[in-house]
């Protein structure tokens, strides 16, 4: 792990002199461009970093955030696998908490409405809160109130002057995309109710380290996340973890289950398991972030060892999913267009533009029968049974599925 110049975390102020993994120059993986866009497109320093007093693994170099969510070309709603899992969110929590007509349900970055619709179509309250209009509108056209806001303090303490504090919060995904985790935290400290409970769910950092996903690695996401950070986050803000959940989310998540310090939710054993798990795997020291850039740079190999070798062979590849991942992956590895043909996918945002970087155009599936690729690259790998399931239609050509993280597999 190599020592540079300290730059301060975001979190502790301690100086952050251990890179974690480098990946390089990068664009925004979730801007995707327009052709006339393409000259003006710039390229930011992606580059991991973990804190030695904290170990909270964050980037630096980072793109203020107005320039990222203002505007986003995700949409939750174009993932059925994504849809069900919120279904399934929100019957257990309204049945674990007893929520009903006189509750109240707050959702920090609630995107297209996707998972408090379930709520609204319980008779359960609910307010999103997102910092994108282009999806706030999605989500107010399906019946979803929605705060146009980024989240901190000050925003909570907004919603909770008009008389009503929350009896559940939910932030999926979002936790890691906030540069100002004390305030965003503090937040949910202002607008929780005195008993209420507050969920995050974010990808494990112990995953991405043991399968080697760096992939899930972008300006967009600041910080990647453990309990031995989280917790120190949350006490922060006067907030303690009282229950957690393993979920097979974005290649392995977890659901933090949070309430104020002095609530009388009690701590499960889950919690004390998963703190003696993540301190066997050396989380809590330097030790257990050591060598991951090697495995970066092995994966990278064995994925341009496949993308040659199919050249040579004459075959040709194409890709399945404009994911912010599958950016951060095809620029690391330096596969660009033509070598990879197009890209498909769902959400109507995306297509007929180019991805980041290397400016592969985005199709609908409904035209992947024009190429009839051999080939075609899962980038979104923690989706890849339902896009298999939904994109079998390229056996008919003897078409092949591949993906690529954390080695090369050809279906």
């Amino acid at each position: 792990m190599t020592t540079l110049h300290p730059i301060s975390c975001r979190f502790c102020s301690a100086p952050l002199r251990h890179t974690f993994c480098d990946l390089g120059l990068s664009p925004l993986a979730n801007r995707n461009l327009r052709p006339d866009e393409v000259a003006g497109e710039k390229l930011y320093p992606l580059i991991a970093r973990v804190c030695a007093e904290c170990f909270l693994v964050q980037v630096d170099d980072s793109v203020p955030p107005e320039d990222i969510f203002s505007d986003y070309d995700y949409f939750s709603s174009f993932s059925a696998g994504w849809v069900a899992h919120a279904r399934r969110y929100s019957e257990d929590m309204r049945e674990w908490f007893k929520l009903t007509h006189d509750s109240l349900v707050v959702e920090i970055a609630s995107n297209d409405g996707y998972l408090l619709r379930h709520f609204v179509e319980a008779g359960v309250p609910v307010l999103g809160v997102e910092p994108a209009a282009n999806v706030a509108l999605a989500a107010e056209a399906c019946g979803v109130p929605t705060e146009v806001a980024f989240f901190g303090v000050e925003t909570a303490r907004m919603i909770a002057a008009r008389g009503r504090k929350a009896d559940l919060m939910a932030a999926n995904n979002v936790l890691a995309h906030v540069p100002d985790t004390r305030d965003f935290v503090g937040g949910f400290a202002e607008l929780l109710a005195d008993s209420g409970v507050a969920t995050f769910e974010f990808p494990h950092l112990l995953n991405l380290i043991d399968q080697v996903q760096f992939d899930t690695i972008y300006h967009e996401h600041f910080f990647y996340l453990s309990l031995v950070a989280v917790e120190k986050i949350m006490a922060s803000a006067g907030l303690r973890v009282f229950d957690v959940a393993e979920l097979p989310t974005h290649g392995g998540s977890l659901r933090l289950f949070v309430c104020h310090a002095h609530a009388s939710h009690g701590e499960t054993q889950a919690v004390r398991d998963l703190r003696a798990r993540e301190h066997a795997h050396k989380l809590d020291s330097l030790d257990g972030y050591a060598g991951f850039a090697a495995r970066v740079d092995a994966v990278k190999a064995s994925f341009v060892a496949f993308v040659e070798q199919a050249g040579r062979e004459g075959k040709t590849i194409a890709a399945y999913g404009a994911a912010a991942k599958g950016n951060t992956f095809l620029n690391f590895c330096g596969v660009h267009h033509p070598v990879v043909a197009a890209v498909y996918d769902r959400n109507p945002a995306k297509q007929d533009k180019l991805t980041p970087g290397t400016h592969i155009p985005i199709l609908s599936p409904d035209r992947i029968g024009d190429l009839k690729p051999d080939y075609l690259i899962i980038l979104p790998w923690n989706i890849s049974e339902e896009v298999r399931a939904s994109m079998s239609e390229i056996a008919a050509w003897g078409g092949r599925f591949v993906t690529a993280v954390p080695t090369v597999r050809i279906f």
